[in-house]
């Protein structure tokens, strides 16, 4: 496939660049300093865009089957690049998008979020508050074949063993009650939310085992 990703400089970013190299894709990283990204492969293309700016978006994923984000940790920037990448997949005529978010829109218990539980920490309110904005603005879109990846609470880098568990709106825990996983996909607990249009399993399976978080 031919794919092109926002946030390849960070560190799931770079890791889903490398995997998705691995694996044979041709790449193309769109970041705002080209001349600044170090990373080198033969199928690896980097073409300067911005991710706020839906016309620089269209221009950068015309001609590509699928886009993946793994962008932020900005607030302003999770929010705006959920509406510029709608705005800009759509302009271009590319329908996929994968987008790596937070676990704060997760249910820890029926009917309550991660984020509105009593003792959420107040210093991530704000961008955990942001992806919750970003998914809903996802789920606002009808015409995109959209897939948002939640990642467990805690996450980092580590060992990677390429083991997961797949769920929908609620947060996975082990079985010490934990909800971690790390960067380099370890004992993974994943959940999904879809707008299914005509995604296919193989890219939903990729897309689990090397999109972990933003």
């Amino acid at each position: 496939m031919k794919l092109a990703l926002f946030g390849a400089g960070g560190m799931i970013g770079s890791r889903i660049l490398s995997e998705a190299l691995r694996r044979g894709h041709e790449v193309t990283a769109v970041v705002r300093h080209p001349e600044e990204f170090a990373h080198k492969h033969k199928n690896l293309t980097v073409a300067k865009g911005d991710v706020l700016d839906s016309a620089s978006v269209a221009e950068a994923v015309k001609g590509h089957d699928a886009v993946l984000s793994a962008v932020g940790p900005a607030p302003e920037v999770v929010k705006g690049a959920a509406r510029s990448l709608i705005d800009g997949l759509t302009r271009a005529g590319v329908r996929r998008l994968v987008v790596v978010g937070g676990a704060s829109s997760l249910e820890v218990a029926p009917g309550v979020r991660l984020v509105d539980a009593p003792n959420f920490p107040q210093e991530f309110l704000p961008v955990a508050r942001a992806h919750g904005e970003a998914l809903g603005t996802l789920k606002k879109n009808t015409t995109l074949d959209w897939t948002y990846v939640s990642p467990p609470a805690m996450i980092g880098p580590g060992e990677r063993t390429g083991k997961f568990r797949v769920g929908k709106d609620q947060l996975l825990r082990d079985a010490r009650g934990e909800s971690r996983v790390s960067a380099e996909i370890t004992q993974s607990h994943f959940s999904m939310r879809l707008n299914i249009r005509s995604i296919f399993a193989s890219d939903l399976r990729w897309a689990i085992e090397c999109a972990s978080s933003y």
